[in-house]
């Protein structure tokens, strides 16, 4: 039996898993990745260090099974996207990481929309500007830390920057890179075009070439041998953007399915063989790993990582008990509060720094109402994704949802109820690292496509229907949240 390993670098934890040619998990590892914040809304990690944690969890997930490493046919890499990860003459890292979540160039993007400059790269771009994307921190790093700016020679995303470290090859993986701005979707390569609009010409000689999903871009090297217990020569395939490779493990193959991450971004994908008309901004496209096809989707950071920082809040004697809230939650009537969460701790899709906050609070509310308050607000922020998606793709019969939150069973009844549509759940671990195995074995050869992988891999679903005596009291309650953001834009000048 052949064995593939999927490898998934998050926000918070880097995981491996070990899978055959039927899809079955035979291991899952995973590694707490440091983040450190030098400054507000600053996220970075050390680059050496991310190579060390990666192939210590691959080394860990070896020595959780009898499978003997020699029987590993191959290995992928998916990953969060955007972010930067610059390297110099030497190829050795000239900056920290820095993580799509980081907002230091709040001030740039909100420049370049002032100056319409966003609307402008989207016409060839097809894709928005946020401040954790790569352009987006270049023109930081250009105008803040000149000395750095000068020093890069390459600059990638992380899921490159651990193939480089394991293999020594330099590319740029096309379901990520295709999402930088600097891409032209419709003529399928960088455009010198967009990186002098956005004031950081430089950056695309600065960007390797770009490599396929599935593409075998070299073996494991020996410094990667020594560290995992892999053969050296094991093929390494291009790998994926985290948001494909969970579409991929939730068997999003045609226009009736759409792929809902619930993690610290809430993101909405479906596929499609058409791109935009340049007049839909701001929905964005990206390439699919599947050639022909494309991933267009709507995002921002305003999920579950919301309940992670009220959890201490929520806690009991400093436990935090998930099973415990679910059974709060769902102690209060559905959308019976007049409480309302904007999920907006992270950053926002209602406007550049627009805040988080609560509204409605009164002296009788407990801390199973901000609970429930709390649920909803990611999932209003969500059905905000939603909405706009439901109108590209008409036919939508189900949300296929992935994302720690599918362990809590109020929060999907709460999401089938809002969107009003059956919610199926992949029964997988880690979809990332399955996304990302299937890369690695139709690379080597044992799927032609990805959609015979799909097939193979195929893993059960659990459905949660909607109650539809809930749905209208649940878009009600909706559309005051909708409100209340539209005052608060006026409040705070954005309209």
């Amino acid at each position: 039996m052949a064995f593939w390993i999927g490898v998934d670098s998050g926000g918070t934890f880097i995981k491996a898993g070990i899978y055959d040619e039927k899809g079955k998990e035979h291991a899952i590892a995973r590694h707490i990745v440091t983040v450190a914040s030098r400054n507000p809304g600053w996220a970075e990690r050390d680059m050496d260090q991310l190579y060390i944690d990666a192939c210590q969890v691959v080394k860990d997930v070896l020595s959780k099974t009898k499978i003997p490493a020699s029987e590993i046919k191959g290995l992928a890499i998916s990953a969060q996207g955007k972010g930067l990860y610059a390297i110099g003459d030497d190829l050795k890292p000239v900056y920290p990481g820095v993580l799509s979540s980081d907002q230091r160039s709040l001030d740039v993007v909100r420049a370049w929309e002032r100056e319409d400059v966003h609307r402008e790269v989207y016409k060839t771009s097809l894709h928005t500007i946020w401040t954790g994307h790569p352009v987006s921190i270049l023109r930081w790093i250009r105008d803040n830390e000149p000395a750095v700016y000068k020093r890069i020679r390459h600059f990638m995303m992380s899921h490159d920057y651990l193939r480089f470290r394991m293999t020594g090859h330099l590319g740029c993986e096309i379901t990520n890179i295709s999402e930088s701005d600097l891409y032209n979707m419709r003529e399928a390569r960088y455009d010198q075009r967009l990186a002098d609009l956005l004031g950081i010409p430089e950056a695309i000689g600065w960007l390797p070439p770009t490599v396929g999903s599935a593409e075998l871009t070299g073996g494991i090297n020996a410094e990667t041998s020594r560290a995992t217990g892999l053969p050296e020569g094991v093929p390494v395939a291009g790998g994926l953007f985290d948001v494909m490779s969970t579409a991929l493990c939730a068997g999003i193959v045609d226009d009736r399915r759409l792929n809902a991450v619930m993690g610290t971004w809430s993101i909405t994908t479906g596929i499609t063989t058409e791109l935009g008309k340049g007049d839909e901004f701001p929905r964005t496209y990206g390439v699919h790993a599947e050639k022909g096809y494309y991933q267009t989707h709507e995002g921002s950071p305003t999920s579950a990582g919301n309940l992670d920082w009220f959890a201490p809040y929520l806690s009991v004697n400093g436990k935090f008990d998930l099973a415990r809230l679910d059974d709060e939650v769902a102690s209060v009537p559905k959308a019976s509060t007049d409480i309302l969460f904007l999920p907006f701790l992270y950053g926002a899709n209602a406007g550049l720094g627009m805040k988080s906050g609560l509204y409605g609070l009164q002296a009788l509310h407990e801390p199973r109402h901000l609970a429930q308050a709390v649920y909803e607000g990611v999932i209003f922020c969500h059905n905000m994704h939603l909405v706009p998606m439901l109108e590209y793709f008409p036919r939508t019969e189900a949300l296929r949802v992935t994302g720690g939150p599918v362990k809590s069973g109020a929060w999907m009844r709460m999401l089938a109820d809002v969107s009003g549509l059956p919610v199926e759940i992949p029964e997988v671990e880690e979809t990332g690292c399955v996304g990302s195995a299937m890369a690695a074995a139709v690379g080597t050869g044992a799927f032609p496509n990805f959609r015979a992988a799909i097939d193979a891999f195929n893993p059960p679903l659990r459905v949660v229907e909607p109650d539809k005596s809930a749905y209208d009291a649940y878009q009600a309650k909706y559309r005051r949240y909708v409100d209340l953001i539209k005052a608060l834009r006026v409040y705070e000048g954005i309209d």
